[in-house]
C-alpha cells in the first residue's frame, strides 16, 4: 500500500507539472520597452560657439539605462558622462561655422532608444587681425576636497576677461575660461549643479567656457600656441588658480623643499614642469600668473626671490612668470571674490593705482611719489609690485604669502629693463 501511495503522488505531481507548463504557453511574454533619451541643451536651432557642453536625460520604464551615446554629424558614436542625467563636451572650433546635427541614443542592454536629433548653428567669431589670447583656469570646488573655494574665482576670471575685452583689445573669441567641471553650482559652489557655464544669462558673449580638466587645459594651450605662433606680434595671458599641493602641517616649507609646485585641476593636477612642457615652443609674449598655495616653483623661485633647484622651464625670454605665493607659502582666497593676490594685481592694473610702483631695496615693493616714474599706464610689473606692497601694508596677516616674479621681458636680467604692457 505504501508503494502504491508513492506512485499515486508521483503521478499527481507529474500531471500538475504538465498542466502548469501547458498553461504557461498561453501567457504572452512581455516585450522589452525601449529606453527614451532627451537632449535638454542646446535647443534646436541654438547658436553656439567655443566649448559646448551638451546635456540631457534618459529613462527606461522596465529596466535600467546602461549607457547614452552621442555623435555630431557623421562622426562615430561616443559614450556620454552619466546616463539618467548625462553630458558631453565638445569644442565647436573643431567644426566649420554653419549648421550641424547632434544625435543621441540610449541603450538598456537589449534595445537602443529611438535616436533624437537637433540642429545647432556654430558661429565662432573670427578675429584674425588681432593677435591676443587669454586663458583663465580654476578648479575651485573639487568634489573630493573638503574645503571649497566657491564661485569667486569664476567671478574674478570674468571680471578680468571683460576688462581685457573692453580696455586691452582682446577679442572675446580669443578668451577661454575653464572652471570646475564646466558647471555652476548652488550654495556658492558647494551644492548641486544648476546649469552649464554656457547656459547662464550673464555669460560673456563669444567667450569659450569649459571644464578645468587636464584634457581641456592641454587642448586650450595647444590651440593658443598653434594660433599665436602664426604671427610675430602675438600676446598671450594665462591665469591659473585653485588649490595648491603641499603639507600645511610643515609650517616653514610646506613640504616643498624637494617637491615641485603643483595646482589641482578638476580631475588631476598640473605640475610646474608639466606646464613648462605644454608651453614649450610658444613664441609669443607671455604673462603667466599662477595664484595658489606653494606655487613659487612655476616661476623657478623658492621664497625671497631665491632660485629653485627644480626648474619648471617656463621662464624664458619674452615672458613674465608671476606666482601669488612662494614655494613655501599658503595663500588666501575669498569664496566670493577670488584669490587675494590676483584681486590686488588686477585692481592695480584696472584702476591705474599701480602706476609708478617698482622694486625697492632687497626686492621690497615701493610706491613712487615722483612723476618721473609715472607714465599714465600700468605694466605687468607695476601691478605685481602694487599687489606685493598692498599685502605688506594693508593685509599684514598674509604677509608670508610672499608673491614671486621671474621677469625675463624682453630678455633675462640684466637685459629686462623694458616693461610689459598688456594690449600693446
Amino acid at each position: 500500500m505504501r508503494f502504491k501511495g508513492i506512485i499515486v503522488v508521483s503521478i499527481l505531481i507529474a500531471v500538475a507539472i504538465i498542466l502548469v507548463t501547458l498553461s504557461m504557453r498561453n501567457i504572452p511574454v512581455k516585450a522589452n520597452e525601449k529606453p527614451i533619451v532627451y537632449i535638454d541643451y542646446p535647443r534646436n536651432g541654438d547658436k553656439v560657439y567655443g566649448i559646448l557642453t551638451i546635456t540631457g536625460r534618459s529613462e527606461d520604464l522596465d529596466g535600467d539605462v546602461k549607457s547614452v551615446e552621442i555623435k555630431i554629424d557623421d562622426s562615430s558614436w561616443d559614450v556620454t558622462d552619466g546616463t539618467y542625467n548625462w553630458s558631453f563636451t565638445i569644442d565647436t572650433k573643431d567644426l566649420e561655422n554653419g549648421y550641424h546635427s547632434i544625435y543621441a541614443r540610449a541603450w538598456d542592454g537589449t534595445d537602443y532608444s529611438d535616436i533624437v536629433k537637433l540642429k545647432i548653428l556654430v558661429e565662432n567669431e573670427i578675429a584674425d587681425n588681432i593677435h591676443r589670447w587669454a586663458l583663465f583656469v580654476s578648479a575651485a570646488n573639487v568634489e573630493d576636497i573638503e574645503i571649497k573655494l566657491g564661485n569667486g574665482m569664476l567671478e574674478l576670471a570674468e571680471d578680468m576677461a571683460r576688462y581685457f575685452i573692453s580696455d586691452l583689445g582682446y577679442p572675446a573669441s580669443h578668451i577661454t575660461i575653464l572652471f570646475d567641471d564646466g558647471w555652476i553650482r548652488d550654495k556658492n559652489g558647494e551644492g548641486k549643479r544648476i546649469s552649464t557655464l554656457q547656459e547662464r544669462n550673464d555669460k560673456i558673449d563669444y567667450v569659450s567656457y569649459g571644464p578645468a580638466t587636464e584634457d581641456y587645459l592641454i587642448s586650450s594651450i595647444k590651440r593658443i600656441k598653434d594660433e599665436a605662433n602664426k604671427y610675430n606680434d602675438s600676446e598671450v595671458f594665462i591665469w591659473i588658480s585653485g588649490h595648491g599641493v603641499g603639507d600645511p602641517d610643515k609650517k616653514i616649507t610646506g613640504g616643498k623643499i624637494l617637491e615641485r609646485s603643483e595646482v589641482v585641476l578638476w580631475d588631476g593636477t598640473i605640475q610646474d614642469k608639466e606646464l613648462g612642457e605644454l608651453l614649450e615652443g610658444l613664441k609669443a609674449k607671455l604673462c603667466l600668473i599662477v595664484d595658489s598655495c606653494y606655487s613659487g616653483g612655476f616661476a623657478n623661485r623658492i621664497i625671497f626671490n631665491v632660485p629653485s633647484l627644480l626648474r619648471s622651464n617656463i621662464p624664458k625670454d619674452g615672458r613674465i612668470v608671476i606666482t601669488g605665493e612662494s614655494k613655501f607659502s599658503i595663500g588666501y582666497a575669498s569664496n566670493v571674490s577670488g584669490p587675494l593676490f590676483t584681486q590686488l594685481w588686477f585692481e592695480g592694473l584696472k584702476t591705474g593705482k599701480a602706476d609708478g610702483f617698482r622694486k625697492g631695496l632687497f626686492g621690497v615693493a615701493k610706491r613712487s611719489h615722483l612723476n618721473i616714474f609715472k607714465d599714465g599706464r600700468v605694466s605687468v610689473e607695476e601691478a605685481f609690485y602694487y599687489a606685493k606692497y598692498m599685502i605688506r601694508k594693508e593685509y599684514r596677516d598674509f604677509i608670508w604669502m610672499q608673491p614671486q616674479m621671474n621677469d625675463m621681458y624682453p630678455h633675462k636680467y640684466p637685459f629686462n629693463r623694458g616693461e610689459m604692457f598688456l594690449g600693446d
